[in-house]
């Protein structure tokens, strides 16, 4: 098993976004980690081609994600979602390693 999930939804989500591609050919989801944001760390969401030689890849129901090991490190233990509410439809992580996060839930501390 992974130490990083993607729930179904995510995986939905991922695998439509990619076939609406118009070369959606190894493609993937890269999620990252910077630094930034109103808490200190902030998620990026990126549609990427190139997998790096020591990007972490996941799987799951047609849906890739890539992550770099640094990124890797601080989401152990996650998992990708895909929230759809009135406010909007968006990716989430729900990660176990933040001590704290924003309203937007795009940005978060460590303890």
């Amino acid at each position: 098993m992974a130490d990083f999930d993607i729930s179904a939804a995510a995986a939905t989500r991922i695998a439509e976004i990619i076939s609406q591609q118009d070369e959606p050919g190894n493609m993937a989801l890269r999620v990252s980690v910077l630094a930034g944001g109103c808490n200190g760390f902030q998620y990026q969401f990126k549609l990427v081609r190139e997998k790096q030689d020591d990007d972490h890849l996941i799987e799951k129901d047609g849906a890739r994600v890539f992550i770099d090991p640094v990124s890797f490190d601080l989401l152990e233990g996650a998992e990708l979602d895909f929230v759809d509410k009135l406010m909007g439809a968006h990716f989430t992580v729900n990660n176990p390693n933040a001590a704290s996060s924003c309203g937007c839930g795009s940005s978060f501390s460590l303890a």
